[in-house]
């Protein structure tokens, strides 16, 4: 069995558990956070969901309790039916779509429009079926590179999840050597079977996708295949700040880096990495709550 404690709070409460708990570097990773709006007609009532595989013991619901300071509300806590607690997380999503793409789950029909990418992403063991706004603002923005005429080569998704932005980047440069990585071991069967569903060809050759397990950008695979035209990193507003110097340092001159993850909130933290890195803002956009940076590397 599988348990889940929520809580409910104001938007701005439940935000700032999300920020207390990346800043959490002890954080147990057993326990697995979402933050969202309870309603779409209640757009300040938010709800906190920590998924546990165990039933939660004391030392868990203090962790969480912490988030909220000295002050955090009452939780709910339930034993759910036997299941992947991530899977049942995402079924049900509708279909999205962002700049030239359309990302569905298999329950729904693809998208037959002329110029539109088609991409069925399952619900699965790793996040990034599309519907999140980070990611749908990461595939957003990889179209407004595209077409102010950003050439890309080379390229690498950095925490890739599902696999799904850069299945998006190898649609939009089909020619260029494509990389995956993530720290999650259960990420590499996700990619491959993603891959197989939508056509992607798996390889070491331009246009085929290179995947591998890696703490950031510590893996010789990486290192072997830089430096990139192009590094995406949807993941979280902490781990960015430490990485932007490896990503800077991993960039080819005039390189791109697309960075997401991050609450608006948060934004000011990451570029004054990315500046101390040597890297300038090329262009940002917001989805919601949660911005979308395009950074460069200076042309040396």
């Amino acid at each position: 069995m599988s348990w889940k404690i929520t809580a409910y709070a104001p938007r701005t409460v439940i935000e700032g558990a999300l920020v207390a708990h990346e800043d959490a570097f002890d954080w147990d990773p057993d326990i697995v956070l979402s933050g969202s709006e309870i309603a779409e007609d209640k757009p300040d009532d938010w709800q906190l969901e920590a998924w546990l595989a165990h039933k939660p013991r004391k030392a868990d619901k203090d962790a969480v309790a912490a988030l909220f300071g000295g002050k955090p509300p009452k939780f709910i806590v339930e034993e759910l039916p036997e299941t992947d607690w991530l899977v049942t997380s995402q079924q049900g999503l509708e279909p999205i779509r962002a700049g030239r793409f359309h990302v569905h789950t298999p329950e729904h029909p693809v998208s037959n429009d002329p110029g539109i990418t088609d991409f069925t992403i399952p619900a699965s063991q790793a996040f990034g079926t599309g519907q999140h706004a980070t990611t749908a603002g990461c595939l957003a923005m990889l179209t407004h590179m595209k077409a102010q005429g950003l050439v890309v080569r080379n390229h690498a998704d950095i925490g890739t999840g599902t696999g799904l932005l850069a299945f998006a980047a190898m649609s939009l440069w089909p020619r260029a050597l494509a990389t995956a990585s993530d720290i999650d071991q259960v990420c590499y069967g996700v990619v491959e079977d993603n891959a197989a569903a939508n056509g992607v060809s798996l390889g070491a050759r331009g246009g085929e996708l290179a995947m591998t397990i890696a703490d950031g950008m510590d893996h010789p695979l990486l290192a072997a295949r830089g430096p990139y035209d192009l590094i995406m990193a949807n993941i979280l507003a902490g781990p960015l700040v430490s990485l932007a110097p490896d990503f800077a340092k991993s960039l080819a001159p005039g390189g791109s880096l697309v960075l997401a993850g991050l609450l608006e909130t948060q934004e000011a933290a990451v570029r004054r990495a990315c500046r101390r890195a040597g890297l300038r803002l090329a262009a940002r956009l917001v989805n919601g709550d949660w911005s979308i940076l395009w950074m460069r590397a200076r042309r040396r």
